[in-house]
């Protein structure tokens, strides 16, 4: 029986997974929490094989939270489950330490199958997604920039995109101010711009906010 934590911070998301997995008797949910505390508080006292793990959940953003996790806890499989651009986070996160990556969009069926195929020790993310990854390999459309930024650029540029001054985006990923500032720099030239406006723009076309 594959043992499950939800950690989400909304009650009816949480509810509706709780009802989900149980109907299936392969699956034993251990606990559901709203915020990476209560997390980390159920991880100490009980080991999940898998943690459905919401990327905007309070407290610790969503990679931050699988990073430490992955650390404390490298056994335990983690799928991301988001109402954010999968086409954006899926890797990011993945590369981060993510069994896979589902958004909040697709049919609740996938849910089933994702935590399946990552407790056996596979990886997941949707045929959709992944096609349109391949398809897009070619394209010269703003999207296809996140493969060249790395997880922590991407939460930089989140931060920014979402109104955060330097300080704040290095108070939040523990960094000192001078690193966000070489982070903006390599931004702009990873994204082929040469001011903030420009670099906020590209922000929205790759939905980060």
């Amino acid at each position: 029986m594959t043992k499950v934590i939800i950690a989400d911070n909304h009650p009816i998301v949480r509810l509706g997974i709780n009802q989900l997995l149980n109907e299936h008797s392969d699956f034993q949910i251990i606990s559901d929490v709203a915020t990476t505390n209560e997390l980390f508080q159920q991880l100490s006292a009980q080991q999940p094989d898998v943690v459905i793990l919401e990327m905007d959940i309070p407290e610790i953003n969503g990679i931050a939270t699988l990073r430490k996790m992955k650390q404390e806890y490298p056994d335990v499989k983690v799928l991301i489950y988001s109402g954010q651009s999968e086409d954006v986070y899926a890797l990011s996160t993945i590369r981060a330490g993510a069994s896979g990556y589902l958004s909040k969009s697709a049919n609740p069926s996938y849910i089933i199958d994702a935590i399946e195929k990552i407790s056996q020790g596979g990886m997941f993310i949707t045929n959709e997604l992944a096609q349109r990854l391949a398809f897009d390999e070619g394209s010269q459309k703003p999207r296809r920039f996140f493969r060249k930024l790395s997880t922590r650029e991407v939460e930089v540029l989140k931060m920014l995109a979402s109104g955060k001054r330097n300080k704040e985006v290095a108070e939040g990923l523990h960094l000192n101010e001078k690193t966000v500032s070489t982070y903006k720099a390599r931004l702009m030239k990873k994204l082929n711009v040469d001011n903030m406006v420009d670099l906020l723009q590209q922000a929205k076309a790759l939905e980060l906010y």
